[in-house]
């Protein structure tokens, strides 16, 4: 210990921009051996004040890591570029194509560092081969470089954080698949977990992924120097996850100052992307580290696994549509444009809602959807107030989108995730299936949209108690509008991983059935959306009349008047537009 307190961990630093951040103190506690106490310390700042502390810790942390047995460190570096303690010329090591752009950040390096950084980066190109795409990768090394003695060791450790390949965890997104997925992932999140703050994107920017597309350059990259390294003190004990919740905390409090600001109008999404930019670099006026962390960590987000499932499900996406770690920027920009014409004016058709309500409601829907382009499946003004002719149209179809026109000229609907095909495993008997992507909304007099009640309230997915997702012996004498309805059998432990995920399926939680599962449901006599004490929609046979009240599954309020007659009753699909 008392060599590595020798060594000068900060000689890279222009101290002159570090505050009161100690370059002398003791170092500290740098091992720990309770989980407990280093997530504590790591999320309190516990090593903020102490450079060679944090430095030292951080190097136990990485050599922690679990990597591939054949790893480059600091001697394969020292053997290729040397470990020149004298100035380097960034522009003999151009920063390589997989960092797509991205500049590099010198935080609180001296000017001169920024040759170093540039040197690494240029030394991980050539060992690391398998690295396609990692626009995070310059300000991670900038970062580790404050808490290196020299070039070879920050490149040690920036490897090893390539490297991990410990089972559940992972740290940097290495491939445009990975990065393009947890770009979807993080548009899946924000709409569910700030709902406010998404609705602002929606009416500001005119390509809400394009904006979403640089949340990981809001954490590593625009966010000040004390604010990032609070941010690594916590993403090097928990991973990846970390950096969604530091990401959405900074959506909620750019919200927030622009709502203290007055009406947002529409502009370009560059335009949008360059003032949350200039929000997150100026942060530091409004918003504490401690502040960001806290609010980071008050998001209740499910666990690091179902965030992980739910990312393999939009990497399957993105791979059935030919979007793959072999795509370059250009087919990022042609992806943006199908997006932006998904619901295109001229061609889009309604009776019950405009192109522009109907972009609106795309805004809801699960990331991976994006690319897809509306799709008239049913209609009753065409195909007749007929549940028959609604099946036979819809069935084969997955996800549906179901828009409802009352007399009252109320306007509701709900996303359904599944085929309605599914009713059929339950014979003559209406038992519920779906995934807790289902959602019910309303349109008019207002919009709002009403999610699975476990999204906001995750501490439900434990409340069951054992067998409580057995169907209901009962059921076959309730009635057709009950909430005591039969639910989806969970699948046996073949199904398929890469299917799963939180939204995807409720399987993998111990649900409530009774009062957190009922998606939707169908039969010869009707058909049902949301359960458990009551209904959010019950339609009958002749596709007529209808119900809404408050269920449990979305904790929705009625949809509109309690009991209507429908006027028009609309389906929609999602045809991909990769294909058309």
């Amino acid at each position: 210990m008392a060599a590595e307190e020798k060594e000068d961990f900060g000689v890279f630093v222009d101290w002159s921009q570090m505050g009161d951040v100690s370059r002398d103190a003791p170092a500290g506690k740098a091992e720990y051996k309770d989980p407990k106490e280093l997530k504590q310390h790591a999320r309190s700042g516990q090593w903020a004040k102490n450079h060679t502390q944090r430095a030292l810790v951080y190097r136990q942390l990485i050599k922690a890591l679990l990597c591939r047995a054949v790893t480059a460190d600091a001697a394969v570096y020292r053997d290729i570029v040397g470990n020149s303690s004298s100035k380097r010329n960034p522009a003999n090591f151009p920063l390589p194509e997989f960092v797509d752009g991205a500049a590099v950040p010198l935080y609180c390096l001296k000017p001169e560092a920024a040759g170093s950084v540039h040197a690494i980066i240029s030394c991980v190109a050539g060992e690391f081969p398998d690295v396609s795409h990692c626009p995070a990768l310059p300000a991670v090394v900038a970062l580790m470089l404050h808490w290196s003695p020299d070039e070879s060791q920050c490149f040690e450790a920036v490897g090893r954080l390539l490297a991990c390949n410990e089972p559940g965890r992972r740290m940097l997104d290495q491939t445009f698949l990975a990065y393009q997925s947890s770009c979807m992932t993080f548009g899946d999140l924000a709409h569910k977990y700030c709902p406010a703050a998404h609705k602002l994107i929606v009416a500001a920017a005119t390509d809400v992924l394009e904006v979403y597309a640089d949340w990981q350059r809001w954490v590593l990259g625009d966010l000040p120097f004390s604010h990032t390294a609070r941010v690594m003190d916590v993403f090097l004990v928990e991973g990846y996850k970390v950096l969604y919740r530091v990401a959405l905390a900074i959506l909620k409090f750019y919200r927030k100052h622009k709502a203290a600001g007055g009406a947002t109008t529409q502009q370009d999404s560059a335009g949008v992307k360059a003032d949350i930019q200039a929000y997150v670099r100026s942060i530091g006026s409004s918003v504490s580290p401690d502040k960001l962390l806290e609010k980071a960590f008050s998001i209740r987000l499910f666990s690091r696994k179902e965030i992980t499932l739910l990312q393999l499900a939009n990497e399957k996406s993105l791979q059935q549509k030919g979007i793959t770690v072999r795509q370059k920027s250009s087919d990022l920009s042609l992806r943006r444009r199908n997006v932006q014409l998904a619901v295109n004016a001229e061609n889009f058709c309604s009776e019950i809602v405009s192109a522009k309500e109907m972009k609106e409601i795309w805004s809801w829907i699960p990331e991976r959807f994006a690319l897809c382009q509306p799709q008239l499946l049913f209609t009753t003004s065409t195909h007749g107030c007929s549940l028959n002719r609604f099946y036979s149209h819809c069935e084969g179809y997955e996800p549906t989108l179901l828009l409802i026109k009352t007399t009252d000229r109320e306007v509701c609907g709900a996303f359904l995730s599944t085929d309605w095909e599914e009713r059929k495993r339950g014979g003559n008997k209406l038992s519920y299936f779906g995934t807790g992507e289902c959602f019910v909304f309303r349109m008019k007099p207002e919009m709002e949209r009403y999610e699975w009640v476990v999204i906001k309230h995750p501490e439900l997915a434990n409340s069951a108690q054992a067998g409580s997702d057995q169907p209901d012996q009962e059921a076959n004498d309730a009635d057709a509008n009950s909430n005591s309805l039969p639910v989806e059998s969970p699948p046996t432990s073949t199904t398929d991983p890469a299917q799963l995920s939180p939204f995807l399926a409720a399987r993998h939680f111990h649900l409530n059935a009774r009062n957190t599962s009922m998606f939707m449901a169908g039969n010869v006599d009707s058909i049902i959306i949301g359960g458990g004490d009551g209904n959010a929609l019950y339609i009958d046979s002749e596709l007529n009349h209808g119900r809404t009240g408050r269920c449990a599954t979305f904790d929705n309020p009625p949809l509109c008047a309690e009991s209507f007659q429908i006027t028009l009753l609309e389906v929609w699909g999602f045809q991909d537009a990769m294909k058309t």
